[in-house]
């Protein structure tokens, strides 16, 4: 979902530019209370696994490519601050030395995928998990809706802009068609992937998966009441 330069005016490239700053600010500070000396490690290894996975796109409409985000994978994995630092420096190292994506650009592919896109798989995924028992088994599928449903309204965010502010000859139900038709079908691969990756982890080592620590807390709790009962 690279944009390219010059496909959005100078207006809405400067607003997502500015979204983009405010986005990453927060998240520099909201990242603090998520690494630890466990964690850090692994948010490194997710920004690597989503830089392999986006390099891998092909072109879906007037210069647009698409292409699996890793946003969702990447909040459930090492919470969504971190998430939109891991993506961030995946896009602003594909933009300088990769020309994937436009430098005007940058704040716009920023703005969709290191923020939109995380943000609303890890909603998704707290809102289903809210609903859940609190189950470790299903940490996994809940990040498979998770990953799915954030890839199309990533698309629909970019679809959004580009009615806004638009320069690039293409119908906005042309492009509306082709970006939610295409990026359906990766959201389900993002989905399959997702799950498989996070389904790993917690086979391992449940402790280093950001959104099962809730899940892992009330085991601990029932734990402590049970022994607490016996005694």
């Amino acid at each position: 979902m690279h944009v390219p330069d010059g496909f959005l005016d100078a207006t809405t490239s400067l607003a997502t530019g500015a979204v983009a700053v405010a986005g990453v600010g927060l998240a520099l500070r909201g990242a603090r209370k998520e690494l630890d000396d466990r964690t850090a490690p692994m948010a490194g290894l997710v920004a690597t696994f989503v830089f392999s996975t986006q390099m891998l796109n092909f072109p879906v409409a007037g210069g647009t490519s698409g292409h699996l985000l890793g946003g969702a994978l990447a909040a459930i994995l090492v919470g969504p601050w971190t998430a939109v630092l891991c993506v961030s420096v995946v896009l602003i190292v594909q933009a300088l030395l990769f020309a994937d994506g436009g430098i005007t650009a940058l704040g716009t592919n920023i703005s969709l995928m290191a923020i939109v896109g995380v943000l609303a798989g890890w909603l998704v995924f707290r809102a289903i998990q809210a609903v859940l028992p609190k189950k470790l088994a299903l940490v996994a599928p809940v990040a498979v809706v998770a990953a799915f449903v954030s890839v199309p309204v990533t698309a629909l965010a970019f679809v959004g802009l580009y009615g806004v502010g638009g320069t690039a000859p293409i119908a906005l139900d042309t492009l509306l068609t082709a970006m939610l038709g295409w990026h359906t079908l990766i959201g389900i691969g993002e989905a399959v992937i997702t799950g498989l990756v996070v389904g790993s982890v917690i086979a391992v080592r449940p402790d280093l998966v950001y959104g099962a620590r809730r899940v892992l807390k009330s085991r601990e709790l029932e734990i402590r009441t049970a022994e607490g009962a016996a005694a």
